[in-house]
Parts: C-alpha cells; sequence; structure tokens
C-alpha cells in the first residue's frame, strides 16, 4: 500500500496496525471456516474489519479464484502483502495453516475411529447442505457490487448467468470456464476502462 501524498487525504478505512493483527485474523477466520471458508473471510473482511470494501474484495477473490492453490489461501496472501509486504504475506498465510492444521490433524484421528457409523455419514452430507448454503447466501450479498461494474450491471448477470450454465448445467471444467468466460470477460472489461 502506498503512502498517501500531499495532494490526497489520507484513506480512512481501518487498516492492520502488525503483521500479530494480521495473523490472528485469518487464524480466526479460518478456524471458523468449516465447510466453505468464502462467507465467513468475507464478513470478516469486509464488514467486520472493513480492510476491503465490497468491490474490493470482488476484486481480489477474482484474481485469488484464477491462481493455482486454495482460493482463501491465495486472498490471505494478497491482503498481508498489500499491507506488511512479504512479512504480513507470510503471517496472513500462517494465520490460516497453524492452529487450523493442528485441529484438522486432531479431527481426522476422531474420524477414523468413529467413520463406520451411519450418524457420522449423515451429520457430514448435512453439513455439505450448509456449506452450499454459505456460498449461495455470499455469492447472493455480494450481487450488487455488479452494478458499478465497468461492463454494467446487465452484462455482468448476464456472465452471472453463462458461468453457472456452463459449471452447473454443462458441467464444463473449471479451467475451460475460467479461460472461455474470464478471458473474454477480463478483455472486454480492459476495452470497456482501457486507455
Amino acid at each position: 500500500m502506498q503512502p498517501a501524498s500531499p495532494d490526497m487525504p489520507p484513506d480512512p478505512r481501518p487498516r492492520p496496525q502488525s503483521t500479530r493483527e494480521i495473523f490472528w485474523t485469518f487464524n480466526w477466520l479460518a478456524l471458523q471456516g468449516f465447510g466453505g471458508v468464502l462467507a465467513v473471510v468475507q464478513r470478516g473482511i469486509v464488514e467486520h474489519k472493513r480492510w476491503l470494501s465490497p468491490e474490493e474484495f470482488v476484486e481480489e477473490w477474482a484474481v485469488a479464484q484464477v491462481l493455482p492453490g486454495p482460493n482463501v489461501i491465495n486472498l490471505a496472501l494478497m491482503l498481508g502483502d498489500r499491507y506488511f509486504g512479504l512479512r504480513g504475506a507470510l503471517a496472513a498465510l500462517a494465520g490460516m495453516l497453524a492452529l487450523p492444521t493442528a485441529l484438522i490433524v486432531v479431527l481426522a484421528l476422531v474420524y477414523a475411529q468413529f467413520a463406520g457409523q451411519p450418524q457420522v455419514a449423515g451429520a457430514l452430507r448435512g453439513m455439505g447442505a450448509v456449506a452450499a448454503g454459505l456460498i449461495a447466501a455470499t455469492g447472493i450479498k455480494l450481487m450488487p457490487t455488479l452494478r458499478r461494474h465497468p461492463l454494467g450491471p446487465r452484462m455482468a448477470m448476464a456472465l452471472v448467468a453463462l458461468v453457472f450454465g456452463a459449471i452447473a448445467l454443462l458441467r464444463w471444467p473449471l479451467i475451460a470456464v475460467l479461460l472461455a468466460f474470464g478471458g473474454a470477460a477480463c478483455v472486454w472489461t480492459w476495452r470497456r476502462i482501457g486507455p
């Protein structure tokens, strides 16, 4: 993040005060993210901490989606780097992985003991529905940002519908959808706001 020039007022939004705050924030978000972290991270980073606006979150999440690796890890790395460079990126990464990894190891050991019981399988299927609901709710919450998209809300919604159809109905591979629709949207938006 660049310091404000004398001609520009400083950014009034809150920002993390230390790499320790980044570590504990992402640690807490990761510990809450059972079944999907997107909803938790959006609420924590945009609504509670206000480190990003909804529009910035959508832009950062889009970049995190197209990079290889887990989306939320990519987002954590980008945010940590934004505020504290490499130290911030490493703090965010450690926060996303430290305690959650230890918890997963313990849960895996417990699951290995009870995996054969039908109640455990039923409980896990129920959590799948909750995870789908969390993702859908976050998507709906982020829809208003499309009103200010350079392609306009109608075209942005058309792209949403096309991507949904390609993935949910036609079962296209994610990489094909990203290359086809993501590439077209990037080029089209770049031309719309370009020089």
